[in-house]
């Protein structure tokens, strides 16, 4: 701030007195000739004006008055005006005057040296205040104009997070319909081949060699369905407590094979790590998955890590990621890198920078549905000509894992005459299980609707053992059709089999279900636990003597 005083008397050696004055007092000053002198310097800058009151009666005063008004907010210069000592009222005009300096202190003479200086200075202090309260405004402008922009910002990046976000359930819900169509065209497939398998005789070496790579065929087609569906979000998993780092041992033959012998692959594991909830033979697919994308961005070799650890998120949400406890699997490779636009896109289905017939561009799609779907995230970071990053995030399961068990190969046959209603409103998947039904041993009754089904329960033209129904169907799904039923068959075994919902969190969340598409074998398994433990069930005899059941045994 300048400190100068403007001075401007028009008699006399006043002008000169009041400069020596105030420069005594270490208090700079400029002897102004005129109005419009002073109204220039104070448009260049000045501390305060020290004026008489009888200069203001120039008609210059207009263009002081006029530069006054054009300050800026902030501004307010302070006048010290030396009254010409009126003996009796001060006139309406000689206040209208003074009020055009807008900011003045008014001194009547005579007066004293120090009463001048004393208010001189309290004007400059005033203007002092006023350029403080400027540089705090300019700071605190700069600072809002800051937090603008970070809000912005971020508004901007949560807005593209959302864009993508719908973009992303969009086609997820195209590429989970289509799934679940060609689901229900595969089933009949595949059970018809299992059929077939049957009855080829066992010195057909040629038949059979065709029905197994044609069932080979269809099993890839299913693994590829089961990518779709897990972008989608809609894959039927079956979750547990896994022991991530056994899981992932017991596939390190695997992966090696599957990526060569010019990439090095290294598994590194903490002895002690809690169990993860996650579907374990989805967690395979998907780190496998993440091996072959990264055996394809090293086309010379390099090296592989496979990195288990438990991580914590304390206080704040991070990405998708809640807070709570999760088990990280990092799978890094020293390949080519992606850029930035490659690594928006990465998750996409359907996209790949593999070029034709090298890829389905599924895999990453794959491994984030997973993800997602089991309250996980994937979290990808990339440079070109470093590598590559990719970490998959589980939830800690609340109990330990359970050991693995072993899958049935060969179907079941009926153990003993019993019948299946089967309801589904697919032609082809209805008439293909009651064919992998009748080949079992079991009679079957077969409706295309739910409310079929409840006719033929209500008339009672039928006894029925179990209940196998579709999902989702038309008009009544078949969680709605199967409460309808047992409120006519209280104790009757009921099975779903679904092409893609995640029942766990959806109407029929208790019911037993098996995913499409099927092996007869699979069918096989469930429908036999499921009429062995509704058996056991009906030969629970009460005795009236002893108040308590007694488990007959059955022949």
């Amino acid at each position: 701030m300048d400190k100068t005083v403007l001075i401007l008397t028009p008699h006399g050696r006043d002008a000169a007195v009041a400069a020596d004055l105030l420069n005594r007092h270490g208090i700079p000053a400029l002897i102004c000739e005129h109005l419009n002198a002073l109204s220039s310097a104070v448009e260049q800058g000045a501390g305060a004006a020290l004026v008489a009151e009888e200069a203001l009666a120039s008609a210059d005063l207009d263009l002081l008055a006029a530069r006054l008004e054009q300050q800026p907010p902030w501004s307010d210069f302070p006048f010290v005006v030396l009254a010409n000592g009126h003996k009796g009222v001060r006139s309406t005009r000689a206040f209208e005057t003074l009020d055009r300096l807008r900011n003045v202190v008014l001194l009547e003479r005579p007066l004293h040296a120090e009463s001048m200086v004393r208010a001189v200075r309290s004007a400059l202090n005033a203007r002092r205040r006023q350029y403080e309260a400027r540089d705090v405004l300019a700071r605190s402008r700069e600072e809002l104009e800051r937090l603008v922009l970070e809000r912005t910002r971020e508004r901007e990046e949560a807005l593209a997070q959302l864009h993508e976000a719908q973009k992303l359930e969009t086609i997820g819900q195209l590429t989970g319909g289509v799934a679940h169509d060609f689901n229900n065209l595969l089933t009949p497939v595949m059970g018809n081949l299992d059929l077939l398998r049957r009855r080829i005789a066992a010195d057909d070496a040629r038949s059979q060699r065709l029905v197994e790579n044609a069932l080979q065929a269809t099993s890839r087609a299913a693994t590829l369905v089961q990518r779709l569906l897990a972008f989608a979000r809609r894959q039927d998993l079956q979750p547990k407590a896994v022991d991530v780092s056994g899981l992932l041992a017991g596939i390190e033959d695997l992966v090696t094979r599957s990526i060569g012998p010019t990439i090095a692959v290294s598994l590194k594991s903490p002895q002690s790590l809690p169990a993860a909830r996650v579907d374990p033979s989805q967690l395979e697919l998907a780190v496998l998955n993440l091996a072959i994308n990264a055996r394809d961005a090293m086309p010379g070799g390099g090296r592989l890590t496979i990195e288990i650890r438990q991580e914590s998120i304390r206080s704040k949400p991070r990405d998708a990621l809640k807070v709570g406890e999760y088990v990280c699997i990092s799978v890094v490779d020293t390949g080519v890198g992606m850029d930035a636009a490659t690594l928006k896109r990465a998750i996409e289905p359907f996209f790949s920078t593999k070029g034709v017939g090298k890829g389905t561009g599924l895999g990453l799609s794959m491994v984030h549905g997973l993800a997602a779907q089991s309250g996980g995230a994937l979290l990808l970071s990339s440079k070109p000509g470093v590598g590559t990053r990719a970490e998959l995030w589980l939830p800690v399961a609340d109990e330990k894992a359970a050991a693995s068990e072993q899958t049935q190969i060969e179907a079941i046959p009926a153990a003993r005459p019993s019948t299946v209603l089967l309801v589904d409103d697919e032609e082809l998947v209805r008439i293909g299980t009651a064919e992998m039904l009748m080949d079992l041993g079991y009679s079957v009754v077969q409706a295309s609707s739910g409310a079929e089904a409840l006719g033929l329960l209500r008339r009672g033209e039928i006894e029925v053992d179990l209940l196998v129904s579709d999902y989702l169907m038309p008009g009544m799904g078949g969680a709605d059709m199967v409460r309808e039923a047992r409120k006519l068959r209280p104790a009757l075994p009921a099975l779903l089999i679904t092409g893609y919902t995640n029942l766990v969190q959806g109407p029929g969340a208790e019911l037993p279900r098996l995913a499409k598409p099927f092996r007869q074998a699979e069918l096989a398994s469930r429908i036999a636990e499921l009429l062995e433990a509704a058996q056991s069930r009906d030969n629970v005899v009460h005795l009236p003597e002893a108040g308590r059941p007694h488990q007959s045994s059955v022949e």
